[in-house]
């Protein structure tokens, strides 16, 4: 454990309780084979994925949702009605109309503020930022969910695509705590180039028709190569202006648990940022890429691996559609 004075920028806010839900079907790369132009050994090569995880026909983002937030409360040893809010950071939702947080709410059986925030794959870093806020400020305990169920939203028949995303959830509590470090935050976004990673129709900009769903671009589709290269430099950037904030050397990180994109963007960032890679968290070849909701599946994977202890420094840091990134430090909290 490295131990070191709470940095710059901090926030005294605390996560009290970490809880996930993953679908119960696990999808290998050998299934995906039978029905694409594709093997396990070219998606394992290209992306380090193994298997993903994928909802049942009956199961949608609030569920996993609610799941991993019944298991982060239960985490906490808190009810629903000890939260003052709900924050679900998402980028597949149940619907366009109405949110996707407000139908947890309803799950957990409380009428707190709740609200989505879509900002990708950076989503649940953005989240953390607005709900450690609203903590600091006055509020008491905030429930931070990432959840998705991306295999809906790709279109099967795109190996580049389709074999890349998972489904999931994973959600904290945020409490305050005077003895708590959570920040400093570092975040941005550059809309000029949205089409590198996006789904171009079903929206108010091109409404889906018949047209639409001929040209199948009511799907997620990327570049892979801008993708990667953005990806790479918008991780390790704001993370060592982060640490340059917190007046802090990058040696003080204990754990890197990035967006679980592909293992090839973690290696990169660990490398540009000379960090060891046994600090680097890996939890892509299981989950395939979840979006908003990979960093707390990461986390709970880093925590169950028993590599995460009480005082460490932790970073997290993400990339995402939009394009959106983001990172933050916290002081990892043992259970009390």
């Amino acid at each position: 454990m490295t131990t070191a004075s709470s940095p710059a920028g901090t926030l005294p806010v605390a996560i009290a309780g970490l809880g996930v839900r993953l679908p119960d079907r696990v999808v290998t790369n050998d299934e995906l084979a039978q029905s694409m132009d594709t093997s396990d050994e070219w998606i394992r090569t290209r992306t380090g994925i193994r298997q993903r995880h994928v909802a049942a026909p009956e199961e949608a983002t609030s569920d996993l949702a609610t799941g991993a937030a019944r298991a982060a409360l239960a985490d906490a040893g808190l009810r629903a009605e000890d939260l003052t809010a709900i924050v679900v950071a998402t980028t597949s939702p149940d619907r366009a109309v109405a949110a996707t947080a407000p139908q947890v709410a309803a799950a957990l059986s409380t009428t707190v503020p709740a609200f989505d925030l879509n900002a990708a794959c950076s989503g649940f870093v953005y989240a953390l930022r607005v709900a450690a806020g609203m903590v600091a400020t006055g509020d008491g305990a905030v429930l931070v969910i990432g959840a998705e169920t991306l295999t809906r939203i790709v279109d099967p028949q795109d190996r580049s695509v389709a074999v890349l995303f998972g489904d999931g959830a994973g959600a904290v509590v945020l409490v305050p705590d005077e003895d708590a470090a959570l920040g400093p935050f570092t975040l941005g976004a550059d809309g000029t180039d949205a089409s590198m990673l996006w789904t171009a129709s079903g929206g108010t900009r091109r409404p889906f028709d018949a047209e639409v769903l001929a040209d199948r671009s009511h799907f997620l589709t990327m570049r892979g190569g801008d993708v990667y290269r953005n990806a790479v430099v918008r991780m390790a950037e704001p993370t060592s202006e982060g640490l340059r904030l917190a007046g802090l050397e990058v040696d003080v990180i204990d754990q890197l648990v990035g967006h679980q994109a592909i293992a090839r963007i973690l290696d990169a960032v660990a490398s540009r940022l000379a960090l060891p890679t046994e600090r680097c968290q890996v939890s892509v070849d299981r989950h395939g890429n979840t979006s908003a909701a990979s960093i707390p599946l990461a986390l709970w994977d880093a925590r169950e691996q028993g590599k995460l202890h009480g005082g460490d420094t932790v970073l997290l840091a993400a990339f995402g559609a939009g394009l959106t990134w983001g990172a933050c430090l916290l002081t990892w909290k043992d259970p009390s």
